[in-house]
């Protein structure tokens, strides 16, 4: 079970996060009460573990300004949270010679039914036609909000969608999940990754130790029963 801490704006959260197993940290770099510069996280990202992903969230069009971010900030890795973009994952691809991990972000609208289903299913099969793009992290669109909603979407109606079958996409779960619902995701997907922001916070762009611990320790538990 892979696990992603994100929205990190600190160092102590970051280590924190590792400390207690997380496989990834997250920096947002897109519009966010939580969105840090790449100056600020480059004096984060020398102080983790090189095991550690170091992820930016972003979402720009540019490959040019994601790549310089990447390199000022020390990331090992880019999840882009714009409009599903293969020209873009390619182009990233070709200028860090495949060196860089990249995420794409796909959003499932929690208030459109199985309009929503549908739209993501379509989006599943597009990115994995392109070949550009090995791991989908599925959030919750709620209106307009497009991450940190804190809100699920129906993982029942999303279980066919989200099956791997022989799809070679890693899905990654997102969107409202906190160390009191993440087993029962796990188990009703089966993901290949979780990610977590506001579940695990006290307060905006803090984390919590306990609920961070609780987080990765119910994740764990429930993956190997799903497996």
């Amino acid at each position: 079970m892979w696990i992603k801490i994100c929205a990190n704006t600190n160092l102590d959260d970051a280590q924190m996060a590792t400390e207690l197993g997380a496989d990834a940290v997250g920096f947002v770099f897109a519009p966010s009460r939580r969105r840090v510069t790449a100056k600020e996280v480059a004096q984060i990202t020398p102080h983790l573990s090189e095991s550690v992903e170091r992820i930016g969230v972003f979402d720009s069009r540019y490959a040019e300004e994601i790549a310089a971010a990447v390199r000022e900030a020390g990331l090992s890795a880019v999840q882009l949270h714009g409009g599903e973009e293969p020209v873009l994952a390619r182009r990233l691809n070709e200028m860090f010679e495949g060196k860089i991990g990249i995420i794409q972000t796909v959003h499932w609208a929690v208030d459109e039914g199985e309009e929503s289903a549908k739209a993501v299913r379509q989006r599943l099969k597009a990115i994995e036609a392109s070949h550009a793009i090995e791991r989908i992290l599925i959030d919750s669109k709620v209106g307009q909000a497009t991450g940190g909603t804190g809100v699920s979407f129906d993982w029942a109606a999303a279980r066919d969608v989200l099956s791997n079958g022989d799809r070679r996409l890693k899905m990654i779960v997102a969107g409202g999940l906190h160390s009191q619902n993440v087993a029962e995701a796990i188990l009703e997907l089966n993901p290949w990754g979780v990610d977590v922001a506001s579940g695990v916070e006290k307060a905006p762009g803090r984390k919590d130790r306990d609920k961070l611990a609780g987080f990765i320790r119910n994740a764990r538990a429930a993956k190997s029963i799903a497996q």
